[in-house]
């Protein structure tokens, strides 16, 4: 199978949290905690208990492998729901450079 990423998924031991962002740039207060499956430079995979709209975006936080913690908007572009947990694709549209480059690092080191 050929793979159309731009960037590679990488496997990630992380929890993030996730605000929703309305079509006003509101935030809603409520968090909600995923498991993530991979994450790119371009994107994140994750699973939550809860059901999420697809087209809808999200303030996340992610603690990465540092502890530091990266900033970033994602847009939910996919959902698949198994057992009862739901199975997200996100694409990063906002996320600072210095972000990116973290991810980009951790997958430098992660590929020796």
């Amino acid at each position: 199978m050929e793979e159309k990423r731009k960037h590679k998924r990488l496997d990630l031991d992380v929890n993030i949290q996730l605000e929703r962002l309305d079509e006003e740039g509101i935030t809603t207060l409520k968090y909600i905690h995923v498991d993530v499956t991979d994450i790119s430079r371009s994107g994140i995979g994750f699973k939550s208990k809860q059901a999420l709209d697809i087209n809808t975006y999200y303030d996340t936080k992610i603690q990465i492998w540092t502890k530091e913690v990266v900033d970033a908007v994602i847009e939910i572009v996919r959902r698949e729901e198994k057992n009862g947990e739901y199975y997200y694709g996100g694409i990063f549209i906002g996320m600072t450079d210095t972000d990116a480059l973290k991810i980009d690092i951790y997958q430098i080191f992660n590929d020796l």
